[in-house]
């Protein structure tokens, strides 16, 4: 295979690739959990109004609506 030298070489790296590898799942792990929690709140401030307000027919609108008709 090769010198001991070179093979204890290649196992020195395997180890730390491995231990790289397994610290950048925890940290993923870590954060994962707090995205989720900031999604859903992200979701339920955009989703607007709950009780009746909703869309509203402004100014700015109904300029729209008059620049679209053909």
């Amino acid at each position: 295979m090769g010198t001991p030298e070179k093979s204890n070489f290649l196992s020195r790296r395997r180890w730390f690739a491995g231990a790289g590898a397994v610290g950048a799942v925890a940290a993923v792990a870590a954060v994962a959990p707090k995205a989720v929690v900031q999604t859903e709140a992200a979701e339920a401030t955009a989703s607007g109004p709950r009780s009746g307000g909703g869309y509203r027919l402004s100014e700015h609108i109904k300029r729209y609506y008059q620049t679209t008709r053909v």
